[in-house]
């Protein structure tokens, strides 16, 4: 008889505390902003009504960057995934504040998504800002960035989307830029480490990080015609 293989997660389920302003708009607001999980795929310009260009936004954290980013593109569409309540609590609360029509979430795991939610060659951008690095050698294996997470990612761009991953560990960003550049459907944008593009805000604990000397790594490869 075989054990099961059960998935490793990038993720663990933290119980954090969700404030009342949080679950006040995870209660009210994401029957509104939120596509519940269902392992088939979703028509996304059925989903903002519109057909405009498409990106995924993986592990968004508190969602200030995502908002950010969203308020000031109204021009594209931005779904947003992520795990933790505190997080969804905060960014629908963001959406609500800022108005945002741009924006839809998530609550689930990102392969999941990807794999059952997600039809090839859909999106027009991957965006992965700061995933939790695993630090220790033998939680190395969670970490989101591994080949076969990048060739279920690729299948999901449009021909010349683009994957942008960002950290602030270097052990972590030199795992990536090998992992990226080993994709056959993958073509670096730069010689190695691309700019912090524009459209990627500084948010304050990297600005904090930078002035203390810590370095920040971008990494941007777009699919392949």
């Amino acid at each position: 008889m075989t054990t099961p293989q059960h998935p490793i997660r990038s993720y663990v389920l933290r119980q954090g505390r969700v404030s009342n302003a949080q679950q006040r708009a995870y209660d009210t607001l994401l029957p509104q902003y939120g596509i519940p999980y269902a392992p088939q795929g979703i028509d996304l310009h059925g989903v903002f009504g519109r057909h405009a260009p498409i990106i995924l936004e993986i592990g968004f954290g508190m969602g200030e960057t995502t908002a950010t980013i969203a308020a000031a593109h109204p021009e594209n569409d931005y779904l947003g995934i992520e795990v933790h309540t505190p997080g969804v609590g905060s960014l629908l609360k963001q959406i609500d504040e800022r108005a945002l029509a741009n924006v839809r979430i998530v609550q689930h795991d990102a392969v999941e998504v990807l794999q059952h939610m997600i039809p090839p060659s859909t999106l027009d951008a991957v965006h992965i800002f700061f995933p939790d690095p695993w630090p220790k050698k033998r939680h190395h294996k969670r970490r989101l960035i591994q080949p076969a997470f990048v060739a279920l990612a690729a299948s999901r761009l449009k021909p010349t989307g683009h994957i942008h991953a960002a950290t602030d560990w270097q052990e972590y960003a030199e795992q990536m830029l090998t992992v990226l550049s080993a994709e056959p459907a993958l073509e670096n944008t730069a010689a190695s480490y691309a700019e912090r593009p524009a459209y990627r805000p500084q948010t304050k604990f990297e600005t904090r990080g930078l002035k203390l000397g810590h370095g920040v790594w971008d990494i941007v490869f777009r699919k392949r015609k």
